[in-house]
């Protein structure tokens, strides 16, 4: 059954929106991708032995989803995940390069967060709520330094009151613990508030954990997911444009 908002939403419920950064409004694979193809070229990775950067960063991909994966279930550290998902990317062409993958990891930190890619309506959607007078927040598995990077870069920083990152509340979604920091930190209530994310098992989920009602951002288009107990999320939109129906 496809999960669809109702035209309008509850437009009185909520007062602050809580939001991911990453795949839902700032175009994670698309910078990536830009900034993996710029060090692709400037550490002549194809003159090492990296014959095929489209399957350089597919494999990219893999292995830093499978990353950060283990980091947000406890397994490993934020310096493990940094390093290895270069290592483990490099190895994929044989490359056993210590070397090179720490400098491509300083490089990529540094250059990433510089990237202004976003999803289509990504600033008008949020002057329009800003407009509405909603308080706007971020919440993100993120590293601190990295996140507000973004931010700054991609002109999205004078949107949020407050920016809760993993880093800083020493916590990830989806756990409760990062989203009852944030309810804190922005002086919101549970019932006043709402998640918008585009992962279900890390947005909706730990909304769903904090006791939330929740956004999916469906920018892939998929069938709509059952969150936990056969409940859909409480709102799925397929754009960011279609917020508007719902506030």
């Amino acid at each position: 059954m496809r999960n669809t908002p109702p035209v309008g939403g509850d437009r009185g419920k909520y007062r602050h929106l809580f939001f991911d950064l990453d795949h839902t409004l700032w175009d994670f694979e698309a910078n990536a991708q830009a900034t993996l193809s710029e060090l692709y070229q400037t550490l002549q990775l194809r003159e090492r032995g990296v014959h095929d950067f489209d399957l350089f960063y597919r494999n990219y991909l893999v292995h830093n989803e499978k990353l950060w994966e283990r980091y947000r279930n406890g397994y490993i550290r934020q310096e493990e995940l940094r390093v290895k998902r270069m290592w483990l990317t490099l190895l994929d062409f044989k490359i056993a390069d210590d070397k090179l993958s720490e400098e491509m990891n300083i490089r990529f930190l540094d250059l990433l967060p510089t990237r202004t890619l976003l999803f289509p309506h990504t600033k008008e959607i949020l002057q329009y709520l800003t407009d509405k007078n909603y308080s706007l927040h971020l919440i993100t598995n993120g590293f601190e330094k990295t996140q507000h990077n973004k931010l700054k870069y991609s002109g999205l920083a004078m949107y949020f009151k407050e920016v809760v990152t993993s880093e800083g509340s020493n916590s990830l979604k989806p756990r409760k613990e990062i989203f009852e920091f944030a309810f804190s930190k922005a002086k919101a209530k549970p019932e006043e508030s709402i998640m918008i994310g585009d992962t279900i098992d890390v947005d909706i989920l730990g909304a769903v954990h904090a006791g939330i009602d929740q956004v999916h951002v469906n920018h892939l288009t998929k069938e709509p997911v059952i969150v936990i107990d056969d409940k859909f999320p409480t709102y799925t939109v397929y754009s960011l444009k279609e917020l508007e129906k719902i506030f």
